[in-house]
């Protein structure tokens, strides 16, 4: 079962970020030191008005002349070194940090089960991988940069202030709590509306995956204009609340400006009575009101960087429900070098969740070492999760599962799995090389003359030798640009080679023609007296020979037996084989 995420408030998920700045302490530290060096200078700028116009307009001091303009390029050039440090720095800490978020989410991806995948959609697993990792890389970098930096820099500046003058900064100080207030409820807003950006970005990618993945069914059926529509539907909702955000963005930014405006349009009032332009001097006073309106600026990026912040936030709750999923149970400590073969069956039952009815009752059969057995039956009735608990790709409800007489559960899980093969209807291919797929899982070096080998056998090697480079052409995504019949036969090899002392094959000559299919069939006999083998099958003549065929109906076992005894029992598979054979 999936583990539920807990609710996590908005700090504590920004907490766990910053997390993944800890390995990277000593470049943000150098980072912060850049960010405050680049807020001095802020101040600097300020508090250079006062000289400027005391000593050089009034007072004429020669000396001021002189140094300020030298001051003033040592000035931007120690700002344009911090600002360099601290956006190297800071990017190299989030590509990092997108590097390790990626590399976390992708192996937790290949250790989930299946039952989260039966509840999940490819275009929202990428959602997570792709966008949302650079929403928190941005949340946990980029947002920083603006928190530290300007925060340092409205401090330094309201220092200053306070310095010139106490009593005008403490009305400018009076705003903060009602900035802070509409701060907060924006903050919620943005975070809200974020969660609906990825979801929608999650079903925009979905569609387009079904589109790519199935684009001759759209064209075989005409379904473009339906495509088109349903495409329109979600990208209109991501624009929608793409728009949401940037109106929150629009309209924030300048309340809170105004807010802050409203403090220094009284102070500049105050500022400019006879009383008190008697008791400051024209550099104070000019001093005082640009680091005033310098205020702005920082202030303005303080409350754009929310949207991000808030963006990150629901992002990383998004990210960290997938890594805190619970990965397939593995309780299994014995090893499992090379299994007999030995498979059975005990009253088992299986139902994928509490809502739906079992999928499988009381299923109990024995295949012995070197048997092979087919299960036949109508579509739905469990043939392929049946022999998809052998490999505890689910955990069963109850009963149990013996391989060579040791219930499956007390093996390490990679152990079980390495003694099956699987070939399945729907065929599964990598991108590569004709050899990169049929090598596929094997962990040592394997020569030529055995995949040769085992393309020969799976009658693959005839169409492979006449490819432009043979094993090391290209077949593109999920073996594109071979036929349906070819590329099953380069999926047969790959469970020859890997000699694994169970074969499964699931509808495995399917996709063949009558031709292909009887050359594969007559290898794979010769293959299965070494095995034992589980055969799905729909076409029964393919399994005839037999040891066992175990008919299938609604989650139960039916009818057991061989071929003869089957068709002279004259029920189940006896209609099922006179069907098939009117139906020729």
């Amino acid at each position: 079962m999936n583990q539920s995420t807990p609710e996590m408030t908005p700090s504590d998920l920004y907490r766990r970020l910053l997390k993944y700045v800890k390995p990277y302490w000593l470049v943000f530290s150098a980072a912060i030191f850049a960010m405050a060096v680049f807020a001095a200078t802020e101040t600097g700028l300020a508090a250079m008005m006062k000289p400027l116009l005391d000593g050089s307009f009034i007072e004429r001091d020669p000396q001021t002349i002189k140094l300020l303009p030298l001051g003033l390029i040592v000035l931007f050039l120690i700002r344009g070194t911090a600002n360099f440090f601290t956006a190297y720095g800071l990017g190299w800490i989030a590509r990092n940090i997108i590097k390790n978020l990626r590399e976390e989410m992708f192996e937790s991806l290949i250790t989930l089960p299946s039952s989260f995948y039966d509840q999940s959609t490819s275009g929202q697993l990428m959602s997570k991988l792709l966008y949302d990792v650079e929403q928190v890389a941005t949340a946990t970098t980029d947002a920083i940069l603006t928190i530290i930096r300007d925060t340092l820099t409205i401090i330094g500046l309201l220092a200053w202030m306070i310095y010139l003058n106490g009593m005008l900064s403490l009305i400018i100080l009076t705003t903060v709590p009602i900035i802070g207030y509409f701060v907060y409820k924006i903050s919620t807003r943005f975070r809200n509306i974020s969660k609906n950006i990825q979801d929608s970005m999650g079903d925009v990618g979905h569609i387009c995956n079904e589109v790519i993945d199935g684009h001759r069914e759209v064209k075989t059926f005409g379904s473009q204009p339906y495509e088109i529509k349903r495409f329109d539907k979600v990208n209109q909702k991501n624009r929608q609340q793409r728009m949401k955000k940037i109106a929150t963005e629009a309209i924030s930014q300048p309340l809170i400006q105004l807010i802050a405006v409203l403090g220094l349009s009284v102070v500049i009032y105050l500022a400019t009575l006879p009383e008190m332009l008697e008791a400051i001097t024209v550099g104070s006073f000019i001093s005082f009101i640009t680091a005033m309106f310098m205020i702005l600026t920082p202030l303005k990026r303080l409350t754009k960087v929310n949207s991000k912040l808030q963006a990150g936030i629901a992002a990383a709750h998004s990210i960290f429900s997938l890594l805190d999923q619970t990965p397939e149970l593995d309780t299994g400590i014995k090893p499992l070098d090379h299994a007999q073969g030995d498979i059975k069956y005990q009253r088992v039952n299986f139902q994928y969740n509490n809502n739906n009815g079992p999928v499988l009752k009381d299923i109990s059969f024995h295949a012995k070492t070197g048997q092979t057995i087919a299960f036949v039956g109508q579509s739905g009735s469990g043939k392929t999760t049946l022999v998809g608990l052998l490999a505890r790709f689910y955990q069963i409800t109850s009963g149990n599962i013996l391989l060579d007489g040791i219930d499956i559960n007390e093996f390490k899980l990679n152990d079980l799995r390495h003694q099956m093969s699987f070939v399945n209807q729907q065929v599964v291919l990598f991108k590569g090389t004709v050899a990169d797929n049929i090598v596929y899982g094997h962990q040592e070096h394997v020569s030529n003359e055995r995949i040769i080998e085992a393309a020969k056998s799976a009658h693959a090697w005839e169409f492979i030798e006449k490819l432009p480079q043979g094993l090391a052409t290209h077949i593109g995504q999920n073996g594109v640009l071979l036929s349906g019949g070819q590329r099953q036969r380069i999926a047969i090899a790959r469970a020859l080679l890997s000699n694994a002392p169970i074969l499964v094959l699931d509808e495995a000559t399917a996709s063949l023609d009558t031709e292909a299919e009887r050359h594969i069939q007559a290898a794979l006999e010769t293959l299965m007296k070494q095995r034992t083998t589980l055969v799905i099958a729909h076409r029964l003549s393919t399994i005839e020979k037999a040891d066992k065929i175990i008919v299938m109906h609604q989650g139960k076992i039916v009818e057991t037996g061989t071929h003869a005894s089957l068709i002279t029992n004259g029920q189940h598979y006896a209609e099922l084989h006179r069907l098939q054979f009117h139906e020729k």
